[in-house]
């Protein structure tokens, strides 16, 4: 097996090395991420200046390439230049955060698993749902279960899997449950501040609201201690509007 390795949070983070010590195991890991961080850049990609790339070591052993580019920049270059043959498996995180609900839209990780299955190649991205005091063994350890699985149960042309891990010890994570992605908007707060010249500026922060009585969505099972696993399409047409529409009179 092929694992084609990204991220969003650079090359250099903790989570992308967790990841890569347990998909070592199951084959062979080529990493291609950002050279720094990418975090919230969505589907970017870089078209109006040039990419570049160097190869990156870690604890003295070499670990992959670093790309100047988004993440799914790195999946296209990877693909389209550094590699003969398409990997077997593109995985993305483990993410610094949780990227459920709304993040979908906004996240590089699930992005680079986004520009995986797009070209046809199963992929999943893998977050852990904390920005303090992370433990990313037990994120790693499903990241590379769930890769493992894939590759012998398969999936759909287009579709890939999101996984939000809690940031708990494995016994006291409830279980694991298959969701939906949640809708619900997250609320941006902005806060104004001045800069040493007396300059305003306003630096966005926000918070996704959750219900949780429901956890048939990512965002509530995920706050009630569960592994969420959200199977996403590619292809965001509305097809039952779509034939509704045909009837408009344009």
């Amino acid at each position: 097996m092929h694992i084609l390795l990204t991220n969003d949070d650079g090359i250099y983070a903790e989570g992308i090395y967790a990841l890569y010590l347990q998909l070592k195991k199951l084959g062979k890991v080529t990493v291609v991420a950002p050279d720094s961080e990418r975090s919230s850049v969505g589907h970017a990609i870089t078209l109006a200046h040039p990419i570049w790339h160097k190869k990156v070591k870690r604890k003295g052993l070499d670990f992959g390439t670093g790309v100047s580019g988004t993440p799914a920049d790195c999946v296209k270059f990877a693909v389209g230049v550094l590699l003969k043959h398409k990997p077997d498996i593109v995985v993305s995180g483990i993410n610094l955060g949780p990227n459920d609900g709304c993040s979908v839209f906004y996240s590089g990780t699930v992005a680079g698993a986004r520009e995986g299955a797009l070209m046809g190649i199963p992929s999943l991205a893998v977050s852990l749902a904390t920005f303090v005091d992370p433990d990313f063994t037990y994120s790693a350890k499903i990241g590379a279960k769930m890769t493992k699985m894939i590759m012998e149960e398969k999936m759909p042309k287009g579709t890939f899997l999101n996984v939000n891990v809690p940031n708990k010890k494995a016994s006291e994570i409830k279980g694991i449950r298959l969701t939906r992605q949640g809708l619900v908007p997250i609320h941006e707060v902005f806060h104004k501040r001045k800069d040493p010249g007396c300059r305003e500026y306003h630096w966005m922060t926000g918070r996704i609201p959750v219900t949780k009585k429901d956890n048939s969505t990512d965002s509530n099972a995920l706050c009630n201690n569960y592994v969420t696993i959200t199977p996403i399409r590619s292809d965001q047409t509305d097809h039952s509007f779509l034939e509704k529409m045909d009837r408009w009179k344009m």
